[in-house]
Formats: structure tokens, sequence, C-alpha cells
């Protein structure tokens, strides 16, 4: 959450800034700023609202200057108005910071500058609080100092002194006044990324906004810090170590975080799922072995045949994918599977076994309470795998293996194709320790086949877009919306409800299709419409009688199904979306991707920002 843009270089960085900024909206869009250094002083404009009222003011009040660093924001502390917008300054006015994260003690600080001396706060936040006391450290240590590169030095040491006083957790840039072409960075708990230019480098908290300038990166660890000119950089320890980091290449370009023709994000990244897919699958299957070929896991054979339980950890879509890897991990490999929300698994003692193996699942690598969870675990000296979609990302660096999605860049803030991705390689996962145990090379081969089927199902699923487009517009008027769904399909309801609530602001809830006459047909009436996943297998007849009930007192209906499940449909359900046959164990991946563009139309008809849905952000760094 919140998006953090710094430049120094020789061309002008308000366009640089804003730019990036543009590029990082998904992440925060309460309110944004820049701070630019104009000669001996610090330009800044910021405004509550999106990037477009920034650059509105921007064109009406320039801020020239060649280095500056910028923010847009997803409110923590304090709410979303001018003042508390990004960056914020030190008492002397001179020093310039943008943060991400959250300062704990923020409050024991305050106090303690205000007992030692003179300090106006002008804002609610934390961060605020945080350049003042860098601020404070600065000028008390540059008395009488004359040397401009000691007072680099001090700067740099301001701030590390700073942060081992702080609690919490931060993404952080900063410039002064009367330190020409230099900013400071440092990070723990949320990521920061180095561009290296040609006389020229950057700052940021994703490379999607510096990717148009560079795709040479850096990736700084938790606890460093780094000093940034145009022609060099210098990266240290909080405990003030120097240390080396290797330069990467950016695995995308600029072109790949564009919409194209797409009206929204969300709708390009739906539409890439048959690519998306594939690219999770590419080189992993064996179809002369039937099984799956995992070599991240950096696991042997008889490591992996030792396991004795799985544990799978994320939160929101993650945690939905996780659930369907539970039923397919224990459907395929027979080995006991629980799913644990990342934010409650750090925080309580859950009993783990020797032969636990633990998966870590995010899109973005970087989600908090999942990089908690990883944490707890490696802590306990249970072997921790990550799924993510970021192979440089702070959880891809710190398990002790795992599988990288391929996905591409997400940009919507609502999770679509990395969803199906996780899905996709939990199956992998089933396969592959089912494989090494139970499953014979009949059934390996069959569950090949029914992987590789899938890019083209999805794609017959994508061409009755304009179809679904018409379901959903007979359902702008509802009040909320149920989902069921039984087995491999429970989370699809789950996840659906949840793309229905981040995107229509809709009242939604997903329940297992048997737990209707459990309490919750109290809430079925004619405003209140149910859907149900209801694929023609082993359990439809389940699903009929409970669509049955809801029909009896004049629910709504809209099934997802297949051809046969349609046909037995037909008359029952008011509005049925159709997909193609498959096995049930890769059938979650069909059913979910109608019910995203569902949710997609939805909010499109109710006049909703799909990109931007109401207090959400893309990628939650803080607790």
């Amino acid at each position: 959450m919140c998006g953090i843009v710094g430049y120094v270089g020789r061309a002008e960085a308000a366009p640089i800034l804003l730019d990036g900024l543009r590029r990082l909206e998904y992440r925060g869009y309460d309110s944004a700023g820049v701070a630019i250094v104009d000669g001996d002083h610090v330009e800044t404009r910021k405004c509550a609202g999106r990037i477009a009222g920034l650059s509105k003011l921007m064109a009406e009040h320039p801020a020239p200057g060649t280095y500056g660093i910028s923010h847009t924001r997803w409110a923590t502390h304090g709410k979303p108005t001018d003042q508390n917008a990004h960056p914020h300054f030190d008492e002397s006015g001179k020093l310039a910071l943008v943060h991400n994260g959250v300062i704990e003690n923020y409050q024991q600080i305050k106090d303690a500058l205000l007992q030692e001396g003179p300090h106006h706060f002008t804002s609610e936040t934390d961060t605020e609080v945080l350049a003042h006391l860098v601020g404070k450290i600065y000028d008390d240590s540059a008395v009488g100092v004359v040397d401009p590169r000691r007072h680099k030095a001090l700067l740099v040491e301001a701030l590390r002194t700073a942060l081992q006083q702080v609690i919490g957790t931060y993404g952080i840039a900063l410039v002064h006044a009367d330190i020409p072409d230099f900013i400071v960075g440092a990070r723990r708990g949320s990521p920061l990324v180095l561009g290296v230019g040609k006389d020229e480098n950057f700052l940021a908290s994703d490379v999607s906004a510096i990717v148009a300038h560079t795709r040479d990166a850096v990736y700084l660890n938790d606890f460093d810090l780094v000093a940034v000119e145009r022609d060099k950089f210098e990266i240290s320890s909080l405990a003030g170590e120097r240390g080396s980091h290797a330069i990467s290449k950016v695995e995308f370009t600029a072109e790949d975080i564009k919409k194209g023709d797409y009206p929204h994000y969300m709708l390009k990244e739906i539409f890439e799922q048959p690519g998306s897919v594939r690219d999770a699958m590419r080189g992993r299957l064996s179809v002369e072995e039937c099984t799956a070929k995992l070599g991240g896991l950096n696991m042997t054979p008889a490591q992996l045949r030792d396991v004795g339980r799985v544990v799978l950890t994320g939160c929101g879509t993650a945690l939905h994918a996780g659930m369907v890897g539970e039923y397919l991990i224990e459907q395929l490999a027979h080995i006991p599977v629980e799913v644990e929300y990342a934010s409650e698994f750090r925080h309580r003692n859950t009993p783990m076994t020797t032969d636990t193996l633990v998966f870590a699942i995010s899109q973005s690598g970087e989600t908090a309470d999942t990089l908690g969870a990883l944490r707890e675990s490696k802590r306990k000296g249970h072997r921790t795998l990550g799924i993510c979609n970021n192979v440089a990302s702070t959880i891809a660096r710190e398990s002790d293996g795992g599988v990288y999605m391929h996905a591409g860049p997400e940009i919507g803030v609502a999770a679509t194709k990395s969803f199906t991705s996780q899905v996709v390689i939990l199956t992998l996962i089933g396969l592959l320790l089912g494989r090494m145990r139970h499953l014979s090379t009949a059934e390996g081969s069959s569950i090949i086949a029914a992987l590789e089927s899938l890019p083209e199902k999805i794609e017959q699923i994508l061409k009755m877009s304009d179809q679904i487009k018409e379901v959903a517009k007979k359902y702008v008027k509802a009040t909320g919306m149920l989902f069921f769904g039984r087995q491999f399909n429970f989370p699809i309801a789950l996840e659906a409800a949840l793309k229905l609530k981040e995107i229509t602001y809709l009242y939604a809830e997903g329940h297992p299709s048997a737990e209707l006459k459990h309490g919750v047909i109290a809430l079925v009436k004619p405003e209140l419409p149910s859907v149900f996943i209801a694929p023609d297998d082993a359990v439809f007849s389940k699903n009929m009688n409970n669509i049955e009930q809801v029909r009896a007192r004049k629910g709504p209906i809209i099934a997802v199904t297949t051809a046969s499940g349609a046909a037995k449909l037909k008359g029952i359900a008011d509005d049925i979306i159709t997909v193609p046959d498959a096995d049930d164990i890769v059938m979650p991946v069909l059913t979910v991707i109608p019910l995203q563009l569902f949710a997609y139309h939805l909010a499109v008809a109710l006049g909703r920002d799909v990109d931007k849905p109401r207090n959400l952000a893309k990628s939650v760094t803080v607790e």
C-alpha cells in the first residue's frame, strides 16, 4: 500500500515523478504529493484525491528541479486530506520525507520531541513525526560542519539513528535542501527498489513505476539504507555495515503494464488468463513420467516423500486459492492439509509436526501478514516455501524455495489472473505429491491432459463476456448476493463473493451449499439473488436440492454450470452461465472466470471505479 517514487538525474524531475505515481496509483489513491529541490529550498505540491488532481496543481504551479521524491497515499494515520498527504517536513522545513508503512511508537517519539524543544506538527500522521526526528538528529550533528560530503554522511547517519528508535514498518525516501542531488532511502517490511540508469537513478516501492526509464534494478532487503546520487549509490545496513547487492534485470517492460485497448486493467487481466495459466504450467509437466516438475521447491524426492502434513497460508484471494489447494492436495496426495489466515497463523501457537511443509501464498510477495507467517514458520524450523508472482520479492527471497507464478504484472486491485495461476500451481503440487504416493500413471496422465486443456476452455468462456454482461445488468438493483458451492467449488463461492464486494460495494457472502438450511436461508428474498456454482458432477443433485429450496422462497437464482447441468436447470434457474465440461480437479479454474466477469460488468453498470475500488489498494504491506 502507498507508493513512492524518487528521482535524481539531469532531467526535470516533475514529469518523471508524476508518471511514476500514475503507474503506482493502484497502491493508494487517497492523496498524493511531490517534493522537488530547487536551489536551496524544497518545493512541495500535494493534495487529497487522485493523481490527476496533483497533475493539475503542478500544471498551475510548476516545481522545477532535477531531483525529488513523491508519494501516493493509502491512509493509515490520519484522514485523506491535503495536510496529511506526503511529503512531510521536519521542523526546519528543509528535510522532506515520504513513507510507506506504520510507525507504531510515533506517539512516544512525538511526546519526546515536544519535551525536548519546539516542534510544530501540521498533520495527524506518524510520518511527520519521523521527519521531525530525522531532521532534529541531522541538525544537531551538522552544526559547524562545512564539508558537503560530510553532510551527506550525516544525513544517512541521522536516518539510521532515527530508525534504530522506531518500532514498525517503513519504506522511506527523503531529501534535504542543503544537500544537492542526494536522496536517502530505507526499508523494513515495505518494499523499496533502486532503479539504476545512466547519469540518473531512481527509488520506487514497485519497479512498475520506473520500468519505462530503466530495467536495471536493485531490490533492497529489510534494514537496508541506500544513499542515491546521479552517478552512484551506496547501500548499507541499519547497523552501519556496507553490503553488495546484485543488479537484476526486470522481466517485464513498460508496454506490459499498459491497458492497451481495454477500458480497465481488471478486464485486461481477466482476458490474459489463457496465457497466464499456460505460463504457470510451462515446462512443469512431464508427460513421460505423468507428473509435475517443480525444481524451485529445492527438495529432493525423498524429502517430498516424507512430507506428512501441508499448511497453506495467505490473505484474501490467495487464501481462497489455498482453500482450493486443500481440496486438491488431499484428493490427489492423501496428505492432510490445513489453510491458515496468515494474520492468525503468525499470532497463535499452531501445533506443527516435524514433517509439516508450509506454503506462503502471495501475488506480490510483499503481503505483510503472509511475510510474517513465513518468518514465524521458519523461526519454528519448518521448511517454508513461497508461491508468488515476483521473483525479487521478500517472500521469494526469504523462503526456502517455491514456485514462481509467471503471471506477469497484475495492476488491477481485484486479483484475477493471479488467483487462477495460484490454483494451477497448487494442482501441480498435488499432482507431484500424489504421484509419489498412490496416483497411477493413468491418473497422472489424465490430470495433465485436463490441465493442458485449460487455456482453450478459458478462451471459450471469455467469448461469453457480452452474454455475462447482459446477465449482470439485470441485477443492478440487487441489494447484495449470496454465493454457494460444494467441494472444490466452495472456495470459488468465497472468491466470487469477495470480487463482488471489492468492486461493486454490494453485500456478498460465500457459503457451502449445504449450509443454506443452517441459517443462511433466512436471508433469501426476491431482492437478494443467489449464485450457485453447480457443474454436473457427483454433488450436482445435492446442489439442485438447495437451488429448489431458494426457488421455493422466491429468491432469484443464477447458476454457473456445465452443458448437461444447464439442460437440467432450464426453467429452474433465472439465469444460466455455462462453462465447458472438465475434470473436477480443474473445474475451479473454469467456474471462477465467469464470476470475475460478472462482478466486473456489474461494477461497470453501477458506475464503480473498477481499478481503484473504494478504500482498497493492491499490495497490503501494513497490518
